[in-house]
C-alpha cells in the first residue's frame, strides 16, 4: 500500500547541500517524490511510495546532511500522486 506525506523541515537546510543529498538517498530508498527551498529558508519534501521505505527517509531528514543542522521536522499527510515515478529537486 503506497501513501504520501509532506514533511517540512527548519533549520540550517538551505545552503548545505540538502536537497541534492535528499535526492540521492530518496532515490537509493526507492522513494518518488520530489524536494524544494522554500522562502522562509526551510526545506519541503513530498514523499511517496511504501510505508517502511517513506520512514526510513524522514528517520534520515531528522538528521540531514553532514553540514545541516534541522531543528524541527513536520509531517501531515499529502495526496498520492500517481504521475509522480521518481525523485526530484524542483523550484
Amino acid at each position: 500500500m503506497s501513501r504520501a506525506v509532506r514533511v517540512h523541515v527548519r533549520g540550517m537546510v538551505q545552503g548545505v547541500g540538502f536537497r541534492y543529498n535528499t535526492l540521492r538517498q530518496a532515490r537509493s530508498i526507492g522513494v518518488s517524490g520530489w524536494v524544494r527551498n522554500e522562502a522562509d529558508g526551510s526545506v519541503l519534501v513530498h514523499i511517496q511510495g511504501d510505508p517502511a521505505q517513506m520512514e526510513s527517509l524522514i528517520q534520515w531528514l531528522r538528521r540531514g546532511p553532514a553540514y545541516a543542522r534541522v531543528d524541527s521536522v513536520d509531517e501531515n499527510p499529502a495526496v498520492f500522486d500517481p504521475s509522480l515515478f521518481d525523485f526530484q529537486v524542483t523550484y
